[in-house]
């Protein structure tokens, strides 16, 4: 987002340099007819002129007209050459200031976030991250240090720590401490093993998703502390391969979505938004087919395993989750019923 006073300041600055220019080609222009110098002669009359240099001049002394020429270009100089300067030092000030200012702006709403994402580099896999946590606002701070990328990206709603991940003082900027997730999505396996042993040291209780190149580095990172690895290549090449295979059931698969305001058609849900859990209740008592349209595809058991298409008489335990399968109208219906 551009700031409009140094938007001012660039104009200013554009100004200063269209005249120093005009002041040049006018007094190499004046130079050369006046006193018959070559255009060599001409531009260097004129720089030591304006720069006040003193150096001695080409051909001798001058005649009148070329000392009344000169005391013009010398006044001019004087001016012009003096906005210049002025322009240029406020710009390079400005310029530092409110970098500053929007870099504490920045850091202050980052130490305000709490049970947020971290996610460590802004390549290609860590773009996807960011758009996925926005279309579900989740609050999420970015740990990237090219300094190009974070100026180009960064802002309210991306907001980010410059520095590099595998030092533990960018994480504990980054609201480490806080936090309730790390994503690893740096290209090198080695740099996101490192971020991954730092994070869990740090934060031993928050959840770390990590990505990895190769899959000899699956079980270090597992072993690092990592309770997710993702490998992208392989997910790609399975993809791939499974259109070929069962093309007509990918397609189905890549039809559903999970983001969105509009067009979910999944949802994960904890039993304590559906009801009251000091009574327990069976899939079939909650009855969300005939209430909303949604089917119960999935349940997930407080120790986090899952089962799939669960029968209708399975109770419902506290800390669980029921994962749905509906439209997006039916899905929309169900989350506004049960104010989730």
């Amino acid at each position: 987002m551009t700031n409009p006073l140094l938007e001012v300041f660039r104009s200013k600055v554009r100004t200063a340099v269209v005249l120093l220019l005009i002041l040049l080609c006018f007094g190499i222009v004046g130079f050369k007819y006046l006193n018959d110098y070559s255009w060599l002669d001409a531009t260097y009359m004129t720089v030591i002129t304006i720069t006040t240099v003193g150096f001695k001049e080409v051909g001798g002394a001058l005649d009148e007209e070329s000392k009344v020429f000169t005391i013009f270009l010398i006044l001019a100089s004087v001016v012009i050459v003096g906005f210049a300067i002025k322009v240029i030092t406020e710009y390079i000030i400005t310029k530092n200031d409110i970098g500053e200012l929007k870099q504490k702006k920045m850091q202050k709403k980052i130490d305000s976030l709490s049970n947020h994402i971290i996610i460590c580099g802004y390549g290609r896999n860590g773009k996807q991250a960011t758009s996925k946590l926005m279309a579900y606002k989740k609050p999420f701070v970015v740990v990237e240090r090219d300094k190009d990328v974070v100026d180009k990206f960064q802002s309210e709603l991306v907001p980010f720590v410059l520095g590099n991940a595998n030092e533990d003082e960018v994480l504990l900027q980054a609201g480490i401490k806080r936090a309730s997730t790390l994503i690893s999505a740096l290209p090198n396996d080695a740099d996101n093993l490192f971020v991954v042993l730092s994070a869990r040291q740090i934060n031993n209780k928050m959840n770390i998703i990590s990505r990895a190149s190769q899959e000899t580095s699956y079980k270090k990172l597992k072993l690092a502390g990592a309770n997710n690895v993702i490998l992208p290549d392989k997910i790609g090449g399975d993809h791939m391969a499974s259109l070929v295979v069962v093309p007509g059931l990918l397609e189905f698969i890549d039809n559903l979505s999970i983001v969105g305001k509009s067009n979910i058609n999944i949802e994960e849900i904890s039993v304590e938004k559906l009801y009251n859990t000091t009574s327990l209740k069976t899939i079939r008592d909650l009855d969300l087919r005939k209430k909303t349209g949604c089917n119960v595809i999935g349940y997930k058991d407080p120790a986090g395993e899952y089962l799939i298409n669960p029968e209708a008489e399975l109770e419902l335990l506290p800390n669980s989750k029921v994962i749905v399968l509906g439209r997006p109208e039916q899905i929309h219906k169900l989350n506004s019923l049960y104010n989730i």
